[in-house]
């Protein structure tokens, strides 16, 4: 059963909303634009996963994708995490292309690709760091201490994986997507025994589900960019000209004229993504180059945004779904 699914990353969306609210001669866009393909690369390659998952019998498996957990000292992320009454599995997911070569002298990840070698850290040094990290979370929880294993899955099938002869253990760490099904019934045959009861299963499920924190770190500041800036204004959802104007309770767009209600929306996504969870009136005027006051109190009032105060103090939440 799938407690928690694949959604697309915070970090993504940021990154996202960042380019679209930059000049795009801005000296950061190259950053921003390398880090996003990146990341959306990544996203794909944990995508690549949902087919061999759906091989597991929902009844003996939960899993939870992208779970973000705070081990009392440091929050650690994993990529999948998938919970029987028997085992833990903690899967880091991998997207490279090319060949990859795991060296087990210096520690690192050596990617060869168009003729290009690239170094990365050891992925499962890191697996087996959020293996230490979840015991951790299960006995400061007060939780039975479920036999961990750790996988790093290359999601692309093409990729050629490689290591030294006398590293060659590393297969039971290392395996391309496909193979995920089979390791875990190997992983089964080696643990036959339930651990965990019914009751705690849902105390586990449940506990893991209200301690999954989303990471808001302020990517203005990730990326040394100053608010000014940022774009201000409402895109036209249909020929992106920005800004397009307020006339009449709706959005006018003065190049293509086309009309719409609702594009502040996206906008306003974009503010929280970008600048937080909360706006005031006029931040709300001075982001959307409103003309008045009761202008910006009657859009806010028009799409029921929870609020805080009273009259001038009054601080709008703005409470959409980014997963």
């Amino acid at each position: 059963m799938i407690i928690k699914d694949l959604k697309i990353p915070l970090s993504i969306q940021k990154l996202q909303a960042l380019e679209r609210r930059l000049p795009s001669h801005h000296q950061k866009i190259p950053l921003i634009k390398e880090e996003l393909k990146n990341r959306q690369a990544g996203y794909n390659g944990e995508t690549a996963i949902t087919f061999p998952l759906s091989f597991l019998d929902p009844k003996s498996y939960h899993i939870f994708r992208g779970l973000r957990l705070l081990d009392q000292s440091y929050f650690f992320q994993m990529d999948i995490l998938i919970l029987s009454a028997s085992f833990i599995l903690i899967i880091e997911v991998k997207n490279f292309g090319g060949k990859i070569f795991f060296d087990p002298v210096f520690k690192q990840l050596i990617q060869t690709k168009d003729g290009k070698e690239m170094a990365y850290p050891d992925p499962i040094i890191q697996v087996k760091r959020h293996e230490m990290q979840l015991k951790k979370w299960l006995s400061q929880k007060g939780l039975p201490q479920i036999p961990i294993y750790s996988l790093v899955l290359i999601s692309n099938p093409r990729t050629i994986i490689r290591t030294t002869p006398e590293n060659h253990s590393i297969s039971n760490h290392v395996l391309h997507r496909d193979l995920l099904p089979l390791k875990i019934i190997q992983i089964e045959k080696s643990n036959p025994s339930p651990i965990i009861s019914d009751k705690e299963m849902k105390k586990i499920i449940r506990l893991l589900k209200k301690q999954h924190t989303e990471g808001e770190s302020s990517i203005l500041e990730q990326y040394q960019i100053n608010q000014k800036d940022i774009l201000k204004g409402i895109f036209c959802p249909q020929c992106s000209y920005l800004p397009i104007h307020r006339h009449h309770g709706a959005w006018f767009c003065p190049k293509c004229k086309f009309k719409n209600k609702d594009a502040h929306f996206t906008a306003l996504h974009d503010y929280r993504l970008l600048f937080g969870p909360t706006i005031t009136n006029s931040q709300i005027r001075e982001y959307l180059i409103l003309e008045s006051s009761s202008c910006a109190t009657r859009l806010l009032s028009s799409i029921n945004l929870p609020y805080s105060g009273t009259k001038k103090d009054r601080v709008y939440h703005l409470a959409f779904n980014e997963e």
